[in-house]
């Protein structure tokens, strides 16, 4: 990215300079000098459009792990107000509806993994299916599948999967309100009969990781983390279904801006005025989607606490948080003084609330949410938690991963699997997986620095470093 193009208006907060032509609001992007120059020409293009949209309020935002994505820039964090025109964009939102991460923490300490670490990576192998179409045994009928759209997590739990006690620690108690299985194709709904309970490919993954340090003591002991703890990380989404849902609204909602004469900057960020049928209809399907990603987050931690507890009896795996990155949520907050319901979409960025919001556990109240910066299978993760300042920032939102800094072709180009999967052996990190063209895609290499990106969403005062993870285990598909 041309920089000069940018000026440095806060710390580690740089803004696009206006150039004329058509209006538009400010366009700012998160980071230091270095991960902003390494933004490619596209994110800068992807959220000015953003910015021209229908009904948006204070800027179109890019997170620092921001790279080029499907009409929203991944990293990308806008809001709406419907009372203005305001508008909900499925490229907002993305076709992995409720990507994100549910972050266990155990009993366990790091030094009991080596003599195991075989065992537990080939267990929890046998136990996550994973993998692109990959099946699991459980398989829904018609009437299964709309009950799981409308109860998240709340319907895995009632099913057996695991504690009701995870469910204070996910996102909106384990089921959004709103969802409307009705708005959902029924070859969305097909897709997803045999794959909840099931891990996907690309960059989704089970992380088995242990903490190397701490930064912030209070936050720590309030998550309850510890150096040398074992926690687990699990990434993954809605799988087929947000897909379908995905491309099903952006025909859609093409239509529709076509109908009610919508100037469209970009046709990929087709989109439906939030108090219109078509949008009201998308957001009840999209609801559905999250619920589908927070069943699916359930039923895998209950098929990992299994694999652990065969390998190491007594294990205790506690759900420290879930949170999504993938989402276009109505939210309450304060502009320019006075509080407004707001339609925020986050593409690749996580909600970051800050000390005191009523919407957190009671635990984590006084430091804020939980948010968790996922790294790739060879480097790190971050525990981060939301700061006050990120509500007027980025409407409390931070960063998501480490963002990828290359294509998949490029790095097929230049990595192969089956030699990165030694060299990781080598430094003490077991992977297991059915692809060895995915584990190239997603080397190490192919993103962004994730220590810079976690350094960055602190300075830019987004997220709050709390803990350092390093990975041991990796299961991808």
């Amino acid at each position: 990215m041309d920089i000069s193009k940018l000026r440095e208006t806060a710390p580690f907060a740089w803004t696009l300079v206006p150039s004329g032509g058509e209006p538009r609001a400010p366009v700012v992007f998160y980071g230091s000098r270095e991960l902003v120059e390494a933004m490619d020409d596209k994110v800068v293009e992807q959220a000015s459009n953003v910015a021209r949209l229908p009904g948006i309020v204070g800027a179109s935002m890019a997170m620092p792990d921001a790279h080029w994505g499907y009409g929203f820039p991944i990293g990308g964090v806008a809001a709406f107000d419907p009372d203005k025109g305001g508008i909900v964009s499925a490229g907002g939102v993305g076709f992995d509806i409720s990507c994100g991460i549910r972050c266990l923490r155990t009993n366990l300490d790091g030094e009991s993994l080596p003599p195991v670490a075989a065992a537990l990576a080939d267990g929890l192998f046998a136990a996550i299916p994973a993998g692109v179409g990959e099946e699991g045994e459980l398989r829904l009928s018609p009437g299964e599948i709309d009950d799981m759209l409308v109860g998240g997590a709340r319907w895995a739990v009632g099913r057996g999967y695991s504690s009701p006690a995870d469910l204070e620690f996910v996102e909106e108690q384990g089921a959004m309100p709103g969802a409307a299985p009705g708005a959902v194709s029924d070859l969305a709904k097909k897709r997803q009969r045999g794959e909840v309970g099931t891990l996907g490919s690309g960059n989704h993954y089970l992380e088995v990781q242990v903490v190397e340090r701490i930064f912030d003591a209070a936050a720590a002991e309030a998550f309850g983390l510890a150096v040398g703890q074992v926690v687990v990380c699990i990434h993954c989404g809605s799988r087929g279904l947000g897909h379908q849902i995905g491309t099903d609204y952006l025909v859609s909602m093409a239509k529709a801006a076509e109908r009610l004469g919508t100037h469209l900057p970009d046709r990929e960020l087709a989109c439906a005025p939030i108090r219109s049928d078509e949008g009201q209809q998308y957001l009840g399907a999209m609801r559905a989607g999250i619920n589908c990603a927070l069943a699916n987050r359930q039923v895998l931690t209950h098929l990992t606490r299994e694999a652990f507890a065969t390998v190491l009896p007594g294990a205790s795996l506690e759900t420290l948080f879930d949170v999504s990155h993938n989402t276009c949520k109505a939210e309450r907050h304060r502009v320019d003084g006075r509080v407004r319901e707001l339609f925020v979409h986050r593409k690749g960025a996580t909600r970051a609330f800050g000390p005191g919001h009523p919407e957190l556990p009671d635990r984590y109240r006084e430091v804020g949410q939980p948010v968790i910066i996922g790294g790739s299978m060879g480097t790190a993760s971050y525990v981060l938690c939301g700061t006050a300042e990120s509500e007027a920032r980025s409407y409390s939102s931070a960063s998501h991963g480490a963002g990828r800094a290359m294509s998949r072709h490029e790095a097929l180009r230049r990595w192969q699997g089956r030699a990165l999967v030694d060299q990781l052996r080598g430094e003490g990190i077991f992977i297991r997986t059915k692809s060895m063209r995915g584990v190239a895609e997603e080397a190490p290499g192919a993103y962004k620095d994730v220590h810079v990106v976690a350094e960055s969403t602190e300075q830019a005062g987004l997220a709050k470093r709390v803990a350092l993870l390093k990975p041991r285990i990796c299961v991808k598909g």
